[in-house]
């Protein structure tokens, strides 16, 4: 039977990360993600709706949730499903989590820290824009190439 676990989400931080560390001295932060839908109603009116999603990530990418990240700064998740179980009072109790893989700052919470001083957002992400070399063989397009491609309409 196959099976496939990823979650791309795109987001609010809920709270300032917080990080700790394991014995083992690798970086572990939790933090709430807050991910908005808009949707009509039958009636025709708009409503925005919130979920809240509690996300661990390990290593440098705690490192750079908490080093970069705030409150209210917006950020992109990939991760995969995890479901913790435990027992209180002989009660079980789970949650469903996102355990981070990857993440990309998107930008900054108001007042949170500029590339002036020692930011650096998407650049500090695994998912950091390669430098692209004169010699490289698969070279990307530029940013603006497909703007000016059959007046920017997208083809379907």
């Amino acid at each position: 039977m196959a099976s496939f676990n990823r979650v791309v989400l795109v987001g609010n931080i809920t709270r300032d990360p917080e990080i700790r560390h394991i014995p083992s001295g690798l970086a572990v932060a939790d933090i709430g993600l807050a991910v908005n839908d808009r949707r009509k109603t039958p009636t025709g009116e708009w409503v925005d709706e919130a979920t809240f999603v509690d996300i661990t990530l390990w290593g440098r990418q705690a490192e750079i949730a908490q080093e970069y990240t705030k409150k209210g700064s917006s950020i992109l998740i990939e991760g995969r499903l995890k479901l913790d179980t435990w027992e209180t009072d002989g009660q079980k109790r789970s949650k469903l989590k996102v355990v981070g893989e990857k993440i990309v700052l998107l930008g900054a919470a108001s007042g949170s820290r500029t590339s002036s001083d020692g930011g650096g957002y998407a650049q500090q992400s695994s998912y950091a824009k390669p430098q692209q070399s004169s010699s490289s063989r698969n070279q990307a397009p530029p940013d603006d190439y497909y703007d000016s491609q059959d007046g920017g309409d997208v083809p379907f």
